[in-house]
């Protein structure tokens, strides 16, 4: 085994999630453990509400392994994936369709330095504006693919997978 991933779904959606399980079946062909924590509890607290609870969870995920995991995640899942990394050791992150912020939750996006991150964002993504998560990464000189896609980026999974893969490759060097 290469190594663990942790996979976050976003708002509305569960750990069965399409854009989660089909990286997950990625990851896992390629000799990776994953585990994608059920929010869904968390999630009826609404959207600011959810925020504390599922870095909780993600956290409390992460304490249980013996090595840092990467951590991949969707909408609010890549949320609270970024800013888990600035307390928790973690190997990697693929942050997609992220908000810049959560409107009502005091902190706004951000991700530990020097962890290799790569970000994937829509053109037409009507949930999370694409000018937030753009001048976030500007100013962190991130790696950002915007994508002709929406919010759920459904049409884009092989980029997706191609990015992901990219990731993998990069931690498993590192390690």
């Amino acid at each position: 085994m290469r190594g663990q991933i942790i996979l976050s779904h976003g708002s509305g959606a569960g750990p069965e999630a399409t854009k989660v399980s089909a990286l997950a079946a990625q990851a896992e062909a390629l000799g990776w453990r994953t585990q994608r924590p059920d929010y869904r509890s968390d999630d009826a607290r609404g959207y600011a509400g959810s925020v504390a609870p599922r870095i909780a969870r993600l956290r409390a995920t992460i304490e249980a392994l013996d090595a840092p995991p990467v951590l991949v995640g969707s909408s609010m899942g890549a949320f609270i994936s970024g800013l888990v990394s600035l307390d928790a050791p973690v190997a990697g992150l693929l942050l997609l369709a992220t908000p810049s912020a959560i409107p009502g939750y005091a902190r706004p996006l951000d991700l530990r330095e020097g962890v290799p991150a790569t970000l994937v964002h829509g053109w037409r993504d009507e949930v999370c504006p694409l000018a937030g998560v753009h001048a976030f990464a500007a100013r962190r000189r991130l790696p950002l693919l915007v994508l002709d896609d929406d919010h759920r980026l459904s049409t884009s999974m092989d980029a997706i997978a191609a990015q992901f893969r990219l990731l993998l490759d990069r931690v498993a060097v590192a390690a």
